[in-house]
């Protein structure tokens, strides 16, 4: 049985030019960055996964659990992980530590598909479908310009590319939320789907006023319109908004993610795999909201490692309740933003075409890394 001889970080960073930063109502970047996560198997074969957060950080943390994973099977990463959260309790768990366990147990499946000859779809349920939907998540913030303008500019490329949905930020005041979703529709047409994302930049007032101007445009959803831990404004909220409320990709291990559930206090789930927990615990939430018959969503921005754990894990996923007919498909985040993380780390990207992205064949993700293009973006 393989087993666990080495973890290791490779820290990646993409920068633009700071008058090129975008981003949200909480602020913007000019960096986009994540750690891969690297799982060496005694055989030789190596597993990658993606932790969210500052790789420093992560680093710190790894140095403190190695040696936990260290002889282990790559398929007792559960256990491994379960005994870190017992052991260490005192650290909480909305921290890099989770992330950084996210991107072990991302990168031990990896490995267990390689292993088995299997892909990551395959070992985690099923392969369900052979390409999944994918929503065009941009519409940012930036830096420089006139913002109606720079809104445009996002989302004119993309409306004759097949997407099914796309999502804006929004979230600076109730007033602008409205002029960014008119001209939103109006670039996108009647048909597609349009979602929002304030960030959780609002307290329930201005919730409630933005959600009151927006929602005459057909609003698929509304995404982090409170801070994550606001629990009795989530409860406020699902009994007084006008529009669906998506959340959950702030939220670390499945705690949380079942008291979101358990609440009912989503309509969409979204968990981000690359600090929820990895794959085992974005399982875990598939079944919890198939339970509760809620939908699921996972959230995506960091690196094409992270992109690909979700499109297997959508590809996984059954169509409960749904049968032959589905309303409205499992959609992938699939970021807009320059970010060349996303697709040129990879040897061969994960393949895009009329809305949807194709699920790799091969074993494990899947994906194979380019390591010319990763050391150019590696940072110590």
């Amino acid at each position: 049985m393989a087993r666990i001889r080495d973890i290791r970080i490779v820290a990646l960073e993409f920068a633009v030019p700071d008058d090129q930063a975008y981003g949200m109502a909480r602020g913007l970047t000019a960096r986009r960055g994540g750690a891969i996560i690297v799982v060496e198997t005694d055989e030789g074969i190596e597993g990658i996964g993606e932790s969210w957060g500052p790789p420093r950080i992560t680093a710190e943390y790894l140095r403190l659990v190695k040696a936990y994973f260290v002889g282990t099977s790559i398929f007792a990463q559960r256990g491994v992980a379960q005994t870190i959260f017992a052991k260490h309790y005192h650290f909480g768990i909305q921290n890099q530590l989770v992330s950084l366990l996210s991107g072990i147990d991302v990168a031990c499946h990896d490995a267990m598909g390689k292993v088995l000859g299997l892909s990551v779809a395959d070992l985690i349920g099923g392969r369900q479908r052979e390409r999944v939907a994918a929503y065009a998540s941009g519409g940012y913030f930036t830096a420089t310009g006139n913002h109606e303008t720079t809104l445009a500019a996002q989302l004119e490329p993309h409306v004759d590319r097949g997407f099914l949905a796309f999502k804006i930020k929004i979230g600076r005041n109730p007033a602008e939320d409205e002029k960014r979703v008119a001209l939103a529709r109006r670039i996108i047409g009647h048909d597609a789907l349009l979602t929002v994302d304030s960030n959780g930049n609002y307290t329930f007032d201005g919730v409630m006023e933005s959600i009151r101007r927006i929602a005459p445009y057909g609003i698929h959803w509304y995404e982090e319109p409170l801070a994550p831990q606001d629990w009795k404004g989530y409860a406020e909220l699902k009994t007084r908004a006008t529009v669906p409320i998506a959340t959950g990709e702030a939220l670390y291990t499945v705690f949380d993610m079942k008291r979101l559930i358990d609440g009912r206090l989503a309509d969409v789930v979204q968990p981000d795999l690359a600090l929820c927990g990895g794959l085992d615990v974005a399982r875990t939430v598939g079944i919890l909201c198939a339970a509760e018959h809620l939908r699921i969503s996972p959230h995506v921005w960091g690196t094409g490692v992270g992109l690909a754990a979700a499109v297997h894990f959508v590809a996984s996923l059954p169509n409960y309740p749904h049968s032959d007919n589905v309303p409205f498909p499992t959609m992938v985040e699939y970021d807009m933003g320059r970010n060349a993380l996303q697709n040129d780390i990879f040897q061969e990207p994960i393949q895009f075409k009329d809305g949807y992205l194709e699920v790799p064949k091969g074993p494990g993700l899947g994906v194979t890394l380019n390591p010319e293009v990763v050391a150019r973006y590696t940072v110590s």
